[in-house]
């Protein structure tokens, strides 16, 4: 793929995230619903009440980390720390009585519940709660996985060995992080870096030093490119830059987006042909 300038680069990238109306129901904002209601029709809450319901319904322990502002990540995060796994399922069924306890003493579980389980909200209470909340986290780590899926979606119909989300075998034994390798890690012929976010932060950066080290380890007979899209870039236009220069110096053989992944699918049939992982046309 013949290099294109920085700014053309830029304005070639889209939002991976489609806009998500909150007032659409789905699997995810069901169980919250139906957790939240079975909550309500508690006759009491106590640690006991709790446990039992917990233990009887695993699968919204969720809504117990809502009520006290814990997201899903954060709520697994406290129970691995707590109890030594991240599933709320093996911790309602193995320690329901504990898990509340732990809620009660470092959130005050049961003050959240008798404040808010019957209580009546403005719309005003609604919009704080959406601007300070992970609702459409679950959307979010799948657009993140956008990119990878879509790459790895052309190597299968390419009919290539590969191998996703490791680390390849360059110079002097040195490895490096990659999102697709063809045809395995040990015998890395191309590897790609799939990075795509439209919100912005550390990640990018480290996005951009993943992909240097790719470069760095790099064997000369190794093809390595690179799918980046997300408008979260454009926020850090610096990390972006780095990574053209890289394909402007021809440390990488390739940048792509998704408008030109029909271009990628191309360019990577070509390099696998050109190392033998497919029969010459």
């Amino acid at each position: 793929m013949e290099v294109i300038p920085f700014s053309a680069y830029l304005d070639s990238l889209g939002p991976l995230n489609a806009h998500v109306d909150p007032l659409i129901a789905t699997p995810e904002s069901d169980a919250i619903r139906q957790g939240a209601e079975s909550l309500a029709a508690l006759p009491t809450i106590d640690r006991d009440s709790l446990a039992a319901w917990v233990s009887a319904n695993p699968q919204w322990m969720p809504v117990l980390g809502l009520t006290v502002g814990l997201s899903q990540e954060r709520l697994k995060n406290f129970l691995r720390h707590s109890f030594g796994t991240s599933s709320w399922t093996t911790v309602a069924r193995s320690w329901p009585a504990d898990a509340i306890e732990r809620l009660d003493d470092e959130f005050e579980l049961l003050s959240s519940l008798a404040l808010t389980r019957h209580k009546t909200f403005s719309f005003g209470d609604v919009l704080v709660a959406r601007a300070g909340s992970r609702v459409t986290a679950n959307r979010a780590g799948v657009a993140g996985r956008l990119l990878e899926d879509e790459i790895e979606s052309i190597a299968v119909n390419l009919g290539l060995s590969y191998q996703t989300r490791t680390r390849f075998t360059g110079r002097n034994g040195r490895t490096a992080p990659c999102d697709l390798v063809l045809p395995d890690a040990d015998h890395a012929a191309i590897v790609v870096a799939a990075k795509g976010f439209d919100s912005t932060g550390s990640k990018l950066t480290d996005a951009v030093r993943e992909i240097e080290e790719m470069a760095d380890v790099r064997l000369a007979r190794q093809f390595v490119i690179a799918v980046i899209d997300g408008i979260g870039w454009k926020s850090r236009q610096s990390d972006l830059h780095r990574i053209h220069s890289l394909w402007e110096t021809s440390q990488i053989d390739g940048m792509y987006t998704r408008a030109t992944l029909p271009r990628f699918a191309v360019d990577l049939e070509d390099a696998a042909r050109l190392r033998g992982l497919l029969p010459a046309s």
